[in-house]
């Protein structure tokens, strides 16, 4: 989305517990033809496959994958189905990478993913984990304030963003004050990041709830009044478009009527907390639609890097999902943290390929 979560959608509360989200089970197929689902009914399906059609799984450096793994059996590893991958990847050497293919190929089955019309290619975008600079107060350049949900409101309907952020009920509901308008704008869209405060230290804040106003980009506002160009409509155009047009910054962000809150999370030298309720490991988890890919599961994903036709062909997990990631083939890229990984997220929409790898009964 360019990035799904850098630019046009709002990413779901986070750390929602393993349980809870599962969902209903996927459609795995059998030997037996089955014909294209279509429709609302068609969000993808599993084929059986085998360990030799998935390209590159023999040059991935699985070793970089072990972390994530690891993370997915905290949340697993008390399901039946788990229960055995995850014991057994505790007896395995870690450093030896044919060690580690070789517990995978044991102890999972692969399934290549399709499309509710039988195609096997999908979209592949990018997200990462703003880290903004701000203070706990309201001084010098830190201006622009991220609030947490005012306990008085409830669940009452809301106002849009502009006449929200009117309401004297905000005040004293800052979480922390922040530099830069946009960049708050963009960490709403993430939904999750970190804050550099002027003391040095690290605060991480994560969603906190909405108004449940539609979302709305501002990046198409800005491309339908052609105030950027279609290459320029990436979350370093619309940043460059911004410092150019200080005074309206604002105009831009009303544009979008939601508005974000956010709560204050417990320091962590790990990554954000993805959906299934674990921590995120930088391009080795992904984004999914749980009603096709599990919580949880490895998934082999092929596509290849922003912009460029340079391969990315890995293991990586399935931890997270996204209000914008529906379907069969379709994953968010978790890149990591800070400006760089922003820089690759926002340019990512590429073609992809996946094979998910289910435990063996």
């Amino acid at each position: 989305m360019p990035g799904a979560r850098a630019l046009w959608a709002i990413v779901g509360a986070a750390a929602v517990l393993a349980g809870c989200v599962s969902g209903p089970p996927p459609r795995i197929e059998t030997g037996q033809p089955t014909p294209p689902v279509t429709g609302a009914a068609g969000k993808g399906r599993l084929q059986p496959a085998s360990w030799s059609e998935i390209g590159g799984w023999t040059r991935d450096d699985v070793r970089a994958a072990w972390p994530a793994l690891q993370a997915s059996c905290q949340a697993l590893k008390k399901r039946a189905e788990w229960r055995g991958p995850c014991t057994a990847g505790l007896m395995v050497d870690a450093s030896d990478p044919q060690a580690l293919r070789n517990y995978f190929e044991q102890h999972f089955q692969p399934y290549r993913v399709v499309n509710g019309d039988g195609t096997d290619s999908g979209l592949v975008t990018g997200y990462y984990e703003p880290i903004l600079h701000g203070s706990r107060t309201r001084q010098g350049a830190y201006q622009i304030p991220l609030h947490r949900k005012p306990p008085q409101w409830g669940n009452r309907p809301l106002p849009p963003r502009a006449q929200l952020l009117r309401d004297p009920a905000l005040r004293g509901n800052e979480v922390v004050w922040v530099d830069d308008a946009v960049e708050a704008a963009f960490l709403q869209i993430q939904g999750s990041g970190r804050i550099r405060l002027a003391d040095g230290t690290m605060m991480r804040v994560g969603f906190g709830g909405t108004n449940d106003q539609p979302f709305r980009s501002f990046g198409k506002w800005l491309l339908d009044r052609g105030e950027i160009t279609p290459a320029q409509a990436t979350m370093q155009g619309i940043k460059a478009w911004a410092r150019a047009n200080p005074a309206r910054v604002e105009e831009m962000l009303n544009v979008n009527p939601r508005y974000v809150f956010f709560r204050e999370l417990p320091p962590n030298n790990d990554g954000p907390i993805g959906a299934l309720g674990v921590p995120l490991t930088a391009e080795r988890s992904i984004a999914v639609d749980p009603a096709t890919i599990p919580l949880g599961v490895p998934v082999f994903l092929s596509t290849t890097r922003p912009l460029s036709s340079e391969p990315i062909e890995r293991l990586v997990f399935a931890q997270d999902t996204g209000s914008a990631i529906k379907g069969g083939v379709r994953a968010d890229f978790f890149w990591g943290a800070g400006d760089a990984a922003g820089e690759t997220a926002g340019r990512m929409k590429q073609a992809g390929r996946m094979w998910v790898l289910m435990p063996r009964s």
